[in-house]
């Protein structure tokens, strides 16, 4: 019996030795708040039903960080290499109910200290892991504090599907990132496609980037904001619906200066046809900041101007949207918080439309949100 356990003492350790090399670990976020609006309009099949709607009130899940949970892990392969994986679903916790399987990310891949780290599956695109960073919402506040229905995806909207992505390691502070996504249709290579390329550099308190973004068929090639249901997109709605492709143009800096930290971010979106019929083009131009009042306490406050052009009508649609949060936090995983927007539709916008509501049947709608948040 001492033989045998002395021959197996070796093949014990060796799998402990293996397994100290690996690791799994389970993460979540819950966030749940109650929303008021003071106007919006009920939709059906698509389309606003006429003099519906009014107030609203309602609970919410996942606005300043999505509910979510997910599993990462890593493998230990030797030589600085390790095998990498992320599985990740949103939920709503005001209803317990789910994603479609893995909605946010499904990962695997492999990441070298030294050649930097590569990925096949669901993802986010480079303009996500970098750009969003210069906006308020990439910070606090979610998705209701985006430019008008996340247009630009600089709130992660969506992530990409069937994508080999690539980051590189840092050099001197400078970072690239760049994905591209199959289509996955016989004899239509680029249908549904999409590629990003993004880099951003960092010294000190000074951190700047840009990157660009395009998806061809987005209706199609990714869960966006188009009209359907009980939702309609009044903004670009019917542009994203006939567009061949969406290009996005996204650039930013921050600086932090102590419990200071300000931000700028410019983005340029194009959804184009192909043929000129239902082309369309926004500009949105960001200046926010946040600044820590003690360590426990942080607010955050900012002003997107948002411009179109309707290549078809001429017509130019303008949106400026003004956001503010405060954020205390209890502890290191729970926090609670306060929030709103105003948001004024002008030119040839005839609603406001705050993203994740409806529009309002007015150039004007205001949004206040107070809510809780827990990190696992």
């Amino acid at each position: 019996m001492k033989k045998k356990l002395l021959a197996a003492l070796p093949l014990a350790l060796a799998a402990a030795g293996a397994h100290a090399q690996s690791s799994v670990t389970l993460y979540g976020i819950v966030d749940l708040g109650i929303d008021y609006a003071n106007n919006v309009v009920n939709g059906a099949n698509g389309n606003l039903v006429p003099g519906s709607g009014g107030h609203l009130f309602q609970m919410q899940s996942g606005v300043p960080a999505g509910s979510r949970w997910g599993l990462r892990g890593s493998e230990d392969l030797g030589g600085g290499l390790s095998a990498i994986f992320r599985l990740e679903d949103g939920f709503n916790a005001a209803t317990g109910g789910g994603g479609a399987g893995f909605s946010r990310n499904a990962y695997v891949g492999f990441k070298s200290e030294q050649y930097g780290q590569l990925t096949f599956g669901k993802q986010w695109d480079a303009t996500v892991d970098l750009i969003e960073p210069y906006s308020l919402n990439g910070n606090y506040g979610g998705w209701y504090f985006a430019h008008p229905n996340d247009m630009d995806n600089m709130d992660n909207g969506f992530s990409v599907n069937n994508a080999v992505k690539y980051i590189s390691p840092v050099f001197a502070g400078f970072q690239f990132e760049g994905h591209y996504s199959f289509g996955g249709q016989a004899g239509q290579f680029s249908n549904n496609a999409s590629y990003s390329a993004a880099a951003a550099y960092t010294l000190g308190s000074f951190s700047a980037g840009v990157g660009y973004l395009r998806v061809n068929d987005p209706i199609t090639a990714v869960a966006g904001y188009g009209s359907g249901g009980s939702f309609v997109n009044v903004v670009y709605g019917n542009a994203l619906a006939n567009a061949r492709y969406q290009g996005i143009l996204s650039a930013g800096a921050s600086y932090a200066l102590g419990s200071l930290k300000m931000m700028f971010n410019y983005t340029n979106v194009d959804f184009s046809s192909g043929n000129g019929s239902h082309d369309l083009h926004f500009q949105n131009y960001e200046v926010s900041g946040t600044y820590a009042i003690t360590p426990a306490f942080t607010v955050g406050a900012g002003y997107t101007f948002t411009d179109g052009l309707d290549h078809a009508t001429d017509a130019s649609p303008k949106y400026h949207q003004f956001n503010l949060i405060g954020q205390y936090a209890l502890s290191k995983r729970t926090s609670v918080y306060a929030m709103g927007s105003y948001q004024h539709a002008a030119g040839s916008a005839e609603n406001a439309q705050i993203t994740g509501f409806n529009p309002s049947s007015t150039q004007n709608q205001v949004i206040s949100r107070v809510g809780i948040t827990h990190v696992f």
